[in-house]
């Protein structure tokens, strides 16, 4: 293994996953051999400059073979080893980055209500000219993992969208609840905005997945809720008529399940169709229904007048000294009279003594 580690230089197997890998040794033996896999680029850096590139296949290390490894001699060693810092970059798709975050708050063209949209996804991306990611990313620095170079890129991705979905959203009057449609368009858009960033870092996203624009839950609640509203609204001629009918619905509602606050929950809420308020003021201030009047009872006697008495069958007044009634024809009492017992004075029409108890005659 010393031996094999000596004469050839390669990228590990558990080191094949990294976009950036650097040998560790600065001090490479002349002649030694340098393995680049297919889908790999190799290159010598020298305070901070590319020095010499090998495509993918089999290379000696040695400047005969590869042109500017001659700058890179190390005269210590008697010219038998270059002195530099060599790198192995993969040129293949890597996928699999997630991305997300906060992108913007905009104002739904629909609704008019203000929300905060999120965006998330993965993507995919490749290295397209890695003389620059090195230069211009990297630096020359121990890249140990993807996370350096994915981070960065995710930011720009999410950068790139925070302005591209509200242009795109405010330009187009797209509504917020209706814009996973509009993913296709987005991912071009931020695609094409990304690598016009990223170009000049030697990096370019090739695609996005599982793309998604969204809100967070109190937002999504509220706007539809709104959105439903403004289309009720406009079903029903407008939001005080639709307004009306929901609280007409509820106060129907309460009044089958017994409660007996509906007439308040119309009055507080002060929005009922034109017609509908018109006919519940005009019910409420309506007098509550009388009973129906009692049977008259029949009236009493009159009194007897100074003509004559009154006729005691049907109370007639009659003149005086009328012998019969000219209402009813029957024979009229004399207005007073003596009891023929005891001799006290009496009504004409008593029939009994009120002092004796004797039967008139």
């Amino acid at each position: 293994m010393a031996l094999f580690s000596r004469e050839f230089i390669a990228v590990p197997d558990e080191k094949k996953g990294q976009i950036v890998f650097k040998w560790p040794d600065v001090t490479i033996r002349r002649f030694t051999h340098a393995i680049v896999n297919a889908d790999e680029v190799a290159m010598f850096v020298n305070t901070g400059q590319i020095a010499a590139t090998m495509g993918p296949g089999r290379h000696p290390i040695d400047a005969d073979e590869i042109p500017g490894l001659g700058a890179l001699i190390d005269f210590a060693t008697g010219g038998n080893a270059y002195r530099a810092e060599l790198y192995f970059v993969g040129t293949r798709e890597y996928t699999g980055f997630r991305f997300g975050g906060r992108v913007d708050d905009v104002q739904d063209p629909r609704t008019g209500l203000v929300v905060t949209l999120r965006v998330f996804g993965e993507y995919a991306m490749r290295v397209i000219d890695p003389a620059r990611l090195i230069t211009n990313l990297t630096a020359t620095v121990d890249v140990t993992d993807n996370e350096r170079i994915a981070g960065w890129v995710s930011e720009q991705l999410l950068k790139v969208l925070r302005t591209n979905v509200t242009t795109q959203v405010v330009a187009n009057g797209w509504p917020i609840l209706g814009l996973s449609v509009h993913s296709p368009e987005i991912e071009q858009a931020a695609l094409t905005s990304s690598n016009g960033q990223l170009e000049a870092y030697g990096i370019a996203l090739t695609r996005m997945g599982n793309f998604d624009i969204n809100l967070a839950e109190e937002d999504a609640k509220q706007l539809k809720q709104l959105a439903k509203d403004t289309s009720y609204s406009q079903l029903a001629g407008g939001f005080q008529q639709y307004a009306a009918g929901e609280m007409a619905l509820g106060a129907g509602q309460g009044m089958a399940q017994g409660g007996g606050a509906t007439q308040g929950a119309f009055l507080g809420a002060g929005l009922m169709l034109p017609g509908m308020m018109q006919g519940a003021m005009q019910q409420q201030q309506q007098p509550a229904p009388q009973a129906p009047p009692a049977p008259a009872a029949a009236p009493a006697p009159a009194p007897a007048t100074a003509a004559g008495p009154a006729c005691a069958s049907c109370s007639t007044p009659t003149p005086a000294g009328a012998k019969f009634c000219m209402g009813c024809g029957q024979p009229v009492a004399p207005a007073v009279k003596h009891c023929t017992e005891c001799g006290n004075e009496m009504p004409g029409a008593a029939k009994f003594c009120a002092n004796c108890g004797t039967r008139s005659g």
